[in-house]
């Protein structure tokens, strides 16, 4: 008798068990649809009055009440890809210094200060960056790159414009400084993964630290370090108090790279609380749609890609 009231009990804690775990996975579905539903709903005026061409038009002008998303998709890009070109180097470095060049001693304080990157507001690197990162690339980067414009030959024209200090590249520099604390932390804990006796064969056969790290811990952990990466696209995406600081705010399509410009998050950001009703509003939700979108499709391309990564390497 009290072994089958003691069955009885644990079918029920195991049933309830698994009626939570559905309830919680359903939420983040319905979750995900409810946002979707919502930005569906509440572009749809601004996708219906301008059709196809709001995607492919730049002009903002509330006034007129003309919108066009292009720029600001442009300024998003075109910083999410900045950021990614610098933070992904710098944050191997770091993954490969931590892993294995630090000293044992100082490996838990070096490894503490880059997550405690992470945790600073996104609010205090726009300030840093406008107050004291623009001035000084200002001076001493866009000045000496705008006077070398011409001698770069066709790259000349990423460089041109006055040396203001904020601009494309600005935020997009702000946001590798962002990102590099969230891959970084990423590699660093792939590469630990790594059995020892992998890396001690090698260099045992005569390989050197360089040699190790490229042909044994990469391959090693290659998913893993393209999550990071992903991790960090997704971040630089969506960050929009840094940005704004920063990037100019400026519906400007331009070649340069010092020039003004705007992202999807930023003019969100600008814009929202002083909208007027109707069409503004309309096409700013437009743009948090495309931004849903963009982030989405981001996630699943990954998400292919780690599956066929896996699938090369025998993972499961």
């Amino acid at each position: 008798m009290e072994v089958s009231a003691l069955s009885a009990k644990f079918a029920r804690e195991d049933a309830l068990f698994n009626l939570s775990a559905r309830t919680a996975a359903f939420a983040v579905l319905a979750l995900f649809l409810g946002v979707f539903f919502f930005l569906v709903v509440g572009a749809w005026p601004a996708l219906r009055e301008f059709g196809f061409g709001f995607f492919t038009e730049s002009t903002w002008d509330p006034v007129k009440n003309q919108y066009g998303a292009l720029s600001p998709i442009t300024g998003t890009l075109l910083t999410s890809a900045i950021a990614l070109l610098i933070a992904v180097p710098i944050s191997f470095g770091i993954a490969v210094f931590l892993t294995e060049l630090c000293p044992a001693s100082l490996k838990g304080s070096f490894g503490t200060m880059i997550e405690l990157l992470a945790s600073i507001p996104s609010i205090i690197y726009g300030l840093w960056g406008l107050l004291i990162f623009a001035p000084l690339y200002a001076e001493h980067v866009q000045a000496h790159l705008g006077g070398w414009a011409k001698s770069l030959g066709p790259l000349g024209v990423l460089f041109q414009g006055a040396p203001i200090g904020i601009g494309i590249s600005t935020a997009g520099i702000i946001l590798s400084f962002m990102v590099i604390p969230f891959i970084a932390s990423v590699m660093r804990d792939v590469f630990e993964t790594v059995p020892p006796i992998l890396k001690e064969s090698a260099y045992a056969l005569g390989a050197t630290r360089w040699e190790v790290v490229r042909n044994v811990v990469l391959p090693y952990t290659k998913v893993g370090v393209f999550g990071g990466i992903m991790l960090g696209l997704g971040r630089a995406l969506g960050e929009t108090m840094a940005v704004t600081f920063v990037i100019g705010n400026a519906y400007n399509i331009s070649p340069s790279l010092f020039e003004a410009g705007n992202s999807i998050a930023s003019s969100i950001a600008n814009e929202f609380a002083e909208a007027g009703e109707g069409l503004h509003v309309a096409s700013l939700t437009a743009l948090g749609l495309i931004l849903f979108l963009i982030t989405t499709f981001v996630l699943i391309v990954a998400r292919l890609m780690l599956s066929r990564m896996q699938k090369k390497t025998g993972g499961i």
